[in-house]
């Protein structure tokens, strides 16, 4: 089908809207138009005059509820801002001029494309980072003490790196740290052998390092953070160190949790939604006929979901997860869904980690107060960071008493308070800091954080082989993840 032809039968169908006639087609000499009102807009299906009109009347209505996922009015504008993300949905609901077997969830995991391994992998990798940027502020404390502890007994500040006790005495305490990573990392390198003619290339060095010192300094008279050059080599340090591998049986299990949260400013939880699943993965088929033994202490008033093909009357009655035909097996070195729980709630005790964000205006702009709870005892929180949006092109804030550390990004105007770990032995916290702005300019907060223990006590307890309920040996991996957690 040319353009032409398709303006052409879009342009002709206002006029044969003028009928005054209550319908949801109109047919032509080649062509029939199935429409649906939508407020202002029409939604125009058109279709050859011998299709079936139910279909294509079901077409129709799936095509209008995608709308609404895309845009928040039914609007002009507001169509044509996401035009390129409805034609990314339309494409999974009619595929070659026929329509495909889906509905509205498959179409928006199709469109997302939402990977776990990508989340997992990125939720790691940032958490190996704040560790290496932890580790290089510890080193640059212990330089510090060193340099003043000379200073104090009339000694020279001991030189790093080979460049001299005079450069570095005389230098940042960001060229101290780069030395000295350079010095722990190659400590073996013998002396290059001394040339009779030419410059010294640790001279070029030295000189290079006070042009980056002043650079650096100046970057810091301007509210940036600076992190030392070598941070993808203590990142790599730490993976090693702080990320063993997991060791998986033949039988492993993922336990992952994720949470929706939305809370107001004066208190009250708005809503509250938590999806949870049990991953099976079975890596030797001769553990493919086997049982799980399920725990579940949850008090909150979960709803559970077993797999289609997992027997639901021995799950209700024994708490284990088994085929409905005990002669299959399941599948191998894949990742089966094999229960799932669904949490939903608008009740403030539920709330895992309580934010209470309090901006009061003084004479030279706000002063914040911001202060963090711990509710479920049983969590342990790591890598939590608390997101504080910053009015734009007031500078950097004046920190006051603090818990934890912060980081400034006076690019993206947001304040980072970090804590490392929240748990029962560490349950609250606060952070003070002033800033020149309006109590509104504070708000929404955000907070993503990672854990290794789940929010509802679901856990699988034991494998046990259908013949003979022999035990098998197994591992599981726990995760608890923030999809969104929000302080409007």
């Amino acid at each position: 089908m040319t353009r032409t032809r398709i303006e052409g039968l879009l342009a002709a169908f206002p006029k044969l809207m003028n009928t005054g006639k209550q319908h949801t087609f109109v047919e032509t000499e080649s062509v029939r138009y199935v429409y649906q009102p939508m407020e202002k807009l029409y939604m125009v299906l058109i279709t050859t005059k011998n299709s079936n009109i139910l279909e294509d009347l079901e077409t129709l209505r799936l095509f209008s509820r995608v709308i609404p996922e895309y845009c928040r009015a039914l609007e002009e504008n507001e169509i044509s801002e996401h035009c390129f993300d409805l034609i990314f949905a339309f494409d999974e609901i009619v595929a070659l001029g026929y329509r495909e077997n889906v509905n509205l969830a498959q179409i928006r995991t199709f469109t997302e494309m939402d990977s776990h391994e990508e989340k997992v992998f990125r939720a790691v990798r940032e958490t190996q980072e704040r560790e290496a940027k932890a580790e290089m502020r510890r080193k640059a404390k212990e330089l510090q003490q060193a340099r003043r502890d000379a200073e104090r007994q009339g000694k020279k500040a001991p030189g790093f790196g080979g460049f001299g006790s005079s450069t570095v005495s005389g230098g940042s305490t960001a060229a101290m740290i780069t030395d000295t990573i350079i010095e722990t990392d190659k400590p073996k390198v013998a002396p290059a052998p001394t040339r009779p003619s030419g410059p010294s290339k640790a001279l070029k060095l030295g000189a290079k390092g006070k042009e980056v010192d002043n650079f650096v300094d100046k970057l810091k008279s301007e509210g940036e953070t600076i992190m030392s050059s070598n941070m993808g080599k203590r990142t790599s340090e730490a993976t090693k160190v702080h990320a063993p591998p997991i060791n998986m049986e033949s039988v492993h299990m993922k336990i992952e949790e994720k949470i929706t949260l939305t809370c107001g400013r004066d208190g009250g939880l708005q809503n509250m939604e938590l999806h949870g699943m049990i991953m099976l993965r079975i890596s030797d088929d001769k553990f493919g006929r086997i049982r799980l033994h399920v725990e579940n202490e949850d008090k909150k008033g979960v709803q559970l979901q077993t797999h289609p093909n997992v027997d639901k009357k021995l799950f209700t009655a024994e708490s284990l997860i088994g085929l409905k035909n005990p002669e299959k097996s399941f599948p191998v070195n894949s990742d089966v869904g094999v229960l799932k729980w669904r949490l939903q709630t608008t009740e403030d005790s539920f709330i895992p980690l309580t934010i209470n964000c309090w901006p009061s205006e003084s004479g030279n702009g706000c002063d914040v107060n911001i202060e963090y709870e711990l509710q479920e005892d049983n969590l342990e929180l790591n890598d939590v960071v608390i997101t504080i949006p910053l009015p734009s092109g007031v500078g950097a804030p004046v920190i006051g008493e603090i818990d934890g550390e912060y980081r400034h990004d006076s690019r993206r105007n947001t304040l980072e308070w970090c804590l490392p770990v929240i748990d029962a032995k560490n349950k609250s916290g606060s952070l003070e800091f002033s800033i020149a702005g309006q109590p509104n300019d504070f708000f929404p907060v955000q907070v993503s954080f990672i854990s290794k223990k789940n929010y509802c006590n679901i856990q699988v307890t034991k494998v046990t082989q259908v013949d003979g309920n022999s035990p098998v040996r197994f591992s599981t991996e726990t995760t608890f993840l923030v999809d969104k957690y929000e302080i409007l």
